[in-house]
């Protein structure tokens, strides 16, 4: 089938997560000619998910781009693993081939294993960083340690218990300069290696149900911390995700299922 006989099918995928309704939910726009910055910001709006994206086919692979409902993204992973579940699914690409992906953070590919879809991603350990004024009031935790890099604040607290429990001041954190910020701790439940939640009010989104660009950042950290190079995540949000981490050298592997809620056609 040759996507760009379709139009600008939509669709609607929920990522990192095998069941409907939890996961991240992200749009994703099959596009069959170049659109405007402007057009895929408003269809984006539109759409008022945490991202929407949009990748047009080229001759070894696919432009891609991501937006939120107010800004365009650097880096989105549950917006890459939509848009690659999208193609193997709806047999776009056969799923023995590599997905490639041509973005604003340079080529990220994708491959279906059998089990996961597992994305290729740069390696972004935190470094420590001194906390900026209001983050540890707005989050109202005690960090053990606070770190950033290129995208993203980072912040360790001592257990689970306090992650899932976390009740931001969100019109605080809002103030606070930094684009956003995962609070992460080793985890106390069976089966995961360490749990998250990511806020990002300047994003236009209070919290991420589901983010895979943050575990650029907790891959390596929690890789160095306990000693192994394959993890399992939990991020604990009201629909809560999985993630599968492998580290190697200055990538990380982000392993995830998705689910289509829906699809569509746009009409102008």
């Amino acid at each position: 089938m040759d996507v760009a006989t379709l139009g600008f099918q939509i669709f609607k995928v929920d990522a990192f997560t095998d069941k409907p309704f939890s996961g991240n939910p992200a749009g994703v726009c099959i596009l069959s000619e170049k659109r405007s910055a402007e057009w895929m910001q408003a269809v984006a709006r539109e759409m008022n998910l945490g991202a929407t994206a949009f990748f047009l086919p080229k001759n070894d692979g696919y432009d891609l781009r991501w937006f939120t409902p107010i800004i365009e993204l650097g880096l989105c992973g549950h917006g890459t693993l939509a848009s690659a579940h999208i193609l193997y699914e709806r047999e776009h690409l056969k799923r023995d081939r590599e997905a490639r992906f041509y973005t604003k953070s340079g080529l990220l590919t994708a491959k279906d294993n059998g089990d996961l879809i597992e994305l290729d991603f740069p390696s972004q350990p935190p470094q420590a960083a001194p906390a900026p004024d209001g983050l540890v009031e707005a989050l109202d935790v005690k960090p053990r340690f606070v770190g950033k890099d290129e995208l993203y604040h980072f912040v360790e607290v001592d257990s689970e218990t306090i992650v899932r429990n976390l009740k931001p001041n969100f019109g605080l954190l809002g103030t606070v300069s930094i684009t956003g910020v995962t609070v992460t701790a080793k985890a106390s439940t069976l089966g995961f290696d360490f749990v998250s939640r990511f806020f990002a009010p300047k994003l236009g989104i209070d919290e991420d149900p589901a983010t895979g660009s943050s575990h650029c950042l907790l891959g390596p950290f929690w890789s160095d911390r306990l000693h192994k190079t394959e993890l399992v995540a939990y991020q604990a949000s009201s629909r809560g995700g999985v993630i599968h981490i492998r580290v190697e050298s200055d990538r990380v592997s982000l392993g995830g299922k998705a689910v289509t809620i829906l699809q569509g056609e746009l009409c102008c």
